[in-house]
């Protein structure tokens, strides 16, 4: 009798085991996949100039980040510590080329016209030497007189200490 429950114990350990390697089988592709903008995405170190040369704001942190339609549209975003800015534009992902027409600027209310935009690859480097990519465009808000632009230009955040400003 000993035997006997022993052996049973042992089937059914056995098959407890075999049916918890059958029930991690992988179901369909589990890769969520990406966006429509995922490579002009990411964070960024610009510095802003004005038209006349001088510098408004050095080494702010923006963000570039699609938006809920997925449709070749993405923000710009500076989370207020530049020159205020947070608005959508339109990208063509293959030329890395963006621009907006009196776009909504959802932190302050005004409208934006977005103009040069491009993000160029391994075209700029970072404070601590690495080569980064390179984003440039160029701002003009319905506040400002005509003519007066932002000059936005900077490189993309590694997230190495020695790039952080």
């Amino acid at each position: 009798m000993k035997k006997l429950k022993l052996n049973i114990t042992r089937i059914l350990v056995a098959a407890l085991v075999l049916a918890s390697f059958a029930s991690c089988d992988e179901v369909g592709n589990i890769d969520a996949g990406g966006t429509s903008v995922q490579s002009m995405a990411g964070d960024w170190f610009i510095t802003l100039t004005d038209s006349d040369g001088h510098v408004v704001a050095a080494n702010k942190k923006h963000s570039t980040y699609n938006t809920a339609a997925n449709d070749n549209t993405m923000w710009i975003d500076d989370a207020k510590t530049g020159y205020v800015i947070k608005c959508k534009v339109t990208v063509d992902v293959k030329a890395g080329t963006f621009s907006a027409t009196s776009a909504d600027n959802v932190l302050d209310g005004s409208k934006v016209t977005i103009t040069n935009g491009k993000i160029e690859k391994d075209a700029a480097i970072s404070k601590g030497g690495h080569k980064v990519d390179k984003i440039s465009f160029r701002a003009h808000f319905d506040y400002d007189p005509a003519g007066y632009d932002i000059l936005y230009v900077g490189g993309k955040r590694t997230g190495f200490f020695e790039d952080e400003y």
